[in-house]
């Protein structure tokens, strides 16, 4: 179920003087591409610092930003990478796969028929037991309301707004995605984002 803090939002990025990263914990590694975009908008393709760190030391990806901490071993001493950028390009399939999130994600989280963002479901448009296929071009996100209204009819046996659903190609969810910032954007990954939304100042 997904709340309304999954509605389309500004993206913040804090500044140096707000970022929380005291601990290693608080600092996540935005992950590039090699071509430098993100491998993924949403989720925002993030890694812990230790995955980032070791991905350093295997001589995989290039450290593009750092944070201002340090983690510190016996013999090494080394500030946590901010961002980093994958040596070897990652080619992304010409369509998603057909997941729940996916399909959400394609809806921006909203029932297809009303609009509500509440209690989403997935619907059949054509009900299965008139053939209907479990396809993206026949799943349509619904309300849990809406649902039960429509029943095994078809949207206009059941009176209720005409859908058309599409299989997405992978770049059309990805722009979907950007819609979508999460709450933490550390200042040195602002370069590397590429929101079509306004960003606050």
């Amino acid at each position: 179920m997904f709340k309304s803090e999954l509605i389309e939002r500004a993206a913040r990025f804090r500044s140096i003087e707000e970022d929380p990263g005291h601990s290693p914990e608080q600092c996540p590694t935005l992950v590039l591409n090699a071509d430098y975009t993100p491998l993924s908008y949403y989720p925002l393709s993030l890694w812990p610092w230790q995955t980032a760190i070791k991905a350093v030391f295997l001589d995989r990806v290039d450290i593009v930003e750092n944070y201002d901490l340090e983690v510190h071993s016996p013999s090494l001493d080394m500030k946590i990478p901010s961002v980093i950028a994958l040596k070897q390009y990652v080619k992304h399939g010409e369509f998603p796969a057909f997941t729940r999130f996916n399909v959400f994600l394609r809806d921006r989280f909203l029932c297809q028929y009303c609009g509500s963002h509440e209690n989403l479901t997935f619907d059949h448009v054509i009900p299965r037991r008139l053939g209907g296929k479990t396809t993206w071009e026949n799943i349509a996100s619904a309300c849990a309301p809406c649902n039960m209204k429509k029943g095994g009819r078809t949207p206009k046996q059941a009176r209720m707004k005409a859908v058309n659903p599409i299989r997405p190609t992978t770049w059309q969810l990805q722009e979907f995605g950007r819609g979508y910032p999460p709450h933490y954007l550390h200042e040195t990954w602002r370069d590397w984002l590429y929101w079509d939304i306004e960003l606050e100042a």
